[in-house]
């Protein structure tokens, strides 16, 4: 009697970039037909992903063997995806990258959803990386983006809870079955955990107050790309680079404000924030400084900033 041939197509997981692109853990079986996985540190077990964000770069290369492929990168509020499509692609797949191409050398904003499979490569320092191979990928408005981001914010915000609650558990698949840990989630977080050891999910959490910051009304910054660089207020007209300028400092200020929970800031996650809204970051390492030399902000240790009360 045959096999019936390939194993069952893997679900997909909403995730956004700063998860996927920090795992450095991935399991590959040993059938011809087996798929590959990458494993993140929240404990997914990652073959295919639903993922969007602002297209940034697409660009196309000749490859050693002669066939074309397409490199890009789509930023959503936490980070980067990167991505590649080759001849190996379907048509429809193909023919809407062109399409992006154009776009994307002329400047115009596009918001892409897409499925994808996980991917990863290792240097031969040992160093993993990992990308993403587009099934299928569409543009979308800033309301289905604003959908998209929040599912993905309470996947990774059930994932967290998830991997906190089995922390206590006995690292067994038994023990975490028993704990309540939902199968779909215990072989991941048993690689996660002997792969990753401990570590802090406070970046997670800020990634996630990022993007419903971004669901919940910016989305017309978050569709936008970034800026020029404006280094100094003589680069505009008086009245207009004032009113910007103030803009600025004020959507800064509101970003420590609300994300603020006792200790301050960072740096780094200030100007994520504010890259997110269109924001360029040497503008807003400059108005950084002035907010803190004017006395508007602190740091209460060295990259870190409060609100002076």
């Amino acid at each position: 009697m045959q096999s019936s041939g390939r194993v069952r197509r893997q679900p997909a997981w909403h995730m956004l970039a700063s998860e996927f692109s920090e795992a450095t853990l991935n399991e590959k079986g040993s059938g011809e037909y087996d798929p590959s996985f990458v494993i993140t540190k929240l404990g997914a077990k990652v073959n295919r992903v639903i993922v969007a964000g602002l297209l940034e770069r697409l660009e196309v290369r000749e490859t050693s063997n002669g066939s074309t492929l397409y490199q890009g990168q789509m930023r959503d509020p936490s980070g980067l995806h990167y991505f590649s499509v080759g001849d190996y692609a379907s048509e429809s797949m193909r023919e809407l990258t062109l399409s992006l191409v154009e776009k994307t050398e002329i400047g115009e904003p596009v918001l892409l959803l897409m499925t994808a499979k996980s991917r990863w490569y290792q240097t031969d320092e040992g160093a993993v990386y990992t990308s993403l191979r587009p099934e299928e990928a569409c543009e979308i408005d800033a309301k289905t983006y604003a959908l998209w981001l929040t599912r993905a914010c309470e996947g990774t915000l059930q994932r967290m809870k998830t991997r906190n609650d089995s922390l206590s558990a006995e690292p067994t698949a038994e023990g975490l079955k028993a704990a309540g840990v939902p199968d779909n989630m215990v072989d991941g977080l048993l690689l996660s955990r002997n792969h990753y050891g401990e570590f802090d999910t406070e970046t997670y959490t800020l990634n996630v107050m990022q993007a419903l910051d971004i669901a919940e009304g910016r989305m017309e910054a978050a569709s936008q790309p970034a800026p020029p660089p404006q280094s100094t207020l003589d680069d505009a007209p008086a009245a207009a680079g004032a009113s910007d300028d103030d803009a600025v400092k004020e959507t800064l200020v509101a970003i420590i404000g609300q994300l603020d929970q006792g200790d301050g800031v960072d740096f780094e996650t200030v100007l994520t924030n504010a890259d997110a809204r269109g924001i360029d970051r040497q503008l807003a390492e400059a108005k950084l400084d002035e907010l803190s030399n004017e006395g508007t902000l602190h740091e209460p240790r060295f990259g870190w900033f409060r609100i002076v009360s």
